[in-house]
């Protein structure tokens, strides 16, 4: 395995389907020396007033959305400590990341910096799930149920966070740059415009990005940005975003083959990512 390593990956306690011994184990398995559990981090005072909330209530993992600061670290505070207790034992490295929601506020800023520095994580990975839109949150799922006016307003609105996210310098990688393709959208070549201006953010800042196995059998971002990435020499690393054993390291050697396609040489390796965590939490 080329890459021997995983770090974007989820526990129960999230939206994930094992416990982090379980996930550990399987790495191990894999012969990997090292994997990060990295829960999603989001915060937003109205995001149980979104529409996607009530899904996320019947699919039984609500509690991966906090309407406080205080919620969110009280929930993760013995989700880390189960880590730590795991890592004791563990024959390969075990660290603890977050998933996080960006948002462009201030006051959001503020509380952010607060709560990593109670939790201190390993590594962030920045992510955008949510965008503020029409006086609330929407989901990549309300792009989709969206009619095309409204579409094309709220795939400029998360292609302009995923640039701010970048800008903002606190994260250790962007995960899946163009979500939005999860439910068919933004996959059209007038998308290609805010693909290169968020890419050239992304490389002024020299924010790395994740090919993210997830989606198959294209994964995140597409063979059109990544194109873009190779061209940019942005840092990149391949996450499995497993929510399962059976899915950590998943498609790890098409993800290199599309590497090799596209012309990504610039591959940012384990000890990359602690030097980069290591000067900015």
């Amino acid at each position: 395995m080329p890459q021997d390593f995983t770090l974007h990956t989820h526990t129960i306690g999230c939206d994930g389907k094992n416990t982090p011994a379980e996930m550990v184990a399987r790495a191990t398995e894999l012969g990997m020396q090292a994997i990060g559990i990295s829960n999603h981090f989001i915060v937003h005072p109205k995001i149980r007033e979104s529409n996607f909330y009530p899904h996320a209530v019947r699919g039984g993992y609500s509690q991966i959305y906090s309407a406080s600061f205080d919620e969110i670290m009280a929930r993760f505070v013995p989700i880390y400590q189960e880590i730590e207790r795991v890592a004791k034992n563990a024959p390969i490295r075990v660290l603890r990341g977050l998933e996080v929601d960006f948002f462009p506020d201030d006051k959001w800023r503020q509380n952010f910096e607060r709560a990593i520095g109670v939790l201190k994580p390993d590594y962030l990975i920045g992510a955008c799930h949510f965008i503020e839109y029409g006086g609330g949150l929407r989901n990549v799922h309300d792009m989709a149920n969206a009619n095309p006016e409204e579409r094309a307003h709220m795939l400029n609105a998360y292609w302009g966070k995923i640039g701010m996210a970048a800008e903002s310098g606190l994260f250790t990688w962007m995960a899946h740059l163009d979500l939005p393709r999860k439910v068919g959208v933004g996959i059209g070549d007038e998308w290609r415009i805010r693909e290169y201006d968020t890419i050239a953010k992304l490389a002024k800042n020299n924010t790395p990005i994740e090919i993210n196995t997830a989606l198959q059998p294209m994964p995140y971002p597409s063979h059109r940005i990544l194109q873009m990435v190779a061209r940019a020499n942005l840092p990149v690393l391949i996450s499995d975003d497993a929510h399962r054993v059976e899915q950590i390291g998943r498609f790890f050697d098409s993800a290199e083959q599309l590497c090799t396609q596209v012309g990504i040489k610039n591959r940012l390796s384990l000890q990359k990512i602690l030097d980069f965590s290591n000067k900015t939490l």
